[in-house]
């Protein structure tokens, strides 16, 4: 199975970059899933019905997010509905919406992490029950574990070595170079990196980040702009009967839209 991850796809821009270039992604490499973490699809932060519909009109099959889920309040009663949206799987008992999807035998799982981010249940408690619900009812398990500390999701990724399929870290914004498959033959990565504007800072207009360091004021950040645009994904290859990871690889592209509005 050829399942494509792409990392946080950053308002107007990222959704614009998705959809010139899934289509002929989806026939190069002949995907049966692709995933995409959208909580920074909608101006940047959260996501609202219509730009998770965006997405998934381009060929998105599962929307992955984490803090920013609840930046846009419309999209709240959308997380219980039809929409393939997950949040993370770790928040409190009695939250809005779900943390994993299944779809014969594959789960697609939404995880956050703790350090430096926020003051969630244990990511890794919370998989652990999970899995142990599962009853090897599922034999491809896709991670994405939205976290801020390199090490946290280096753990994770360890942690979960040969219990899932692969373990892909969100949230930071910038791709690392560790594709790999682990010992036990998990796939993991610790940040799939972006989908949207280049001339940004982490996909923020320059300008606007830059003043907040310089001030330490708080200012409002709006999204890069620019022509070209980065698109940053891996595709994982997963063998259907054991679950286990055969490749993982970076597929990066950069991308011109000036011709679309």
């Amino acid at each position: 199975m050829q399942i494509l991850a792409i990392g946080d796809v950053i308002g107007k821009p990222g959704r614009q970059t998705v959809q010139k270039l899934l289509p002929g992604l989806k026939k190069q490499y002949q995907l049966d899933l692709v995933i995409a973490n959208g909580e920074n699809a909608a101006g940047g932060m959260g996501l609202t019905s219509s730009t998770a519909k965006e997405l998934l009109d381009a060929g998105v099959d599962i929307i992955t997010s984490g803090n920013h889920i609840w930046d846009q309040k419309e999209i709240i009663p959308h997380l219980d509905g039809d929409l393939p949206i997950l949040r993370p799987l770790n928040y409190p008992s009695g939250v809005p919406g779900r943390g994993v999807l299944t779809r014969e035998h594959i789960a697609v799982v939404s995880l956050i992490g703790r350090t430096f981010i926020g003051n969630f249940d244990c990511p890794f408690k919370a998989m652990d029950q999970l899995l142990a619900g599962f009853r090897n009812n599922y034999s491809i398990i896709i991670v994405d574990f939205h976290a801020e500390a390199t090490s946290e999701k280096v753990a994770m990724g360890r942690y979960l070595d040969g219990r899932v399929s692969a373990v892909v870290g969100t949230h930071t914004h910038v791709g690392t170079i560790d594709a790999r498959i682990l010992p036990k033959g998990t796939a993991h990565v610790t940040d799939l990196g972006m989908t949207g504007p280049q001339d940004s800072i982490i996909g923020d207009d320059v300008q606007s980040v830059l003043t907040r360091f310089l001030t330490a004021i708080p200012y409002r950040l709006t999204v890069g702009t620019g022509n070209i645009n980065i698109f940053n994904s891996v595709l994982i290859n997963v063998d259907d009967k054991s679950g286990q990871a055969i490749s993982i690889e970076r597929v990066d592209r950069e991308v011109d839209i000036s011709g679309q509005n």
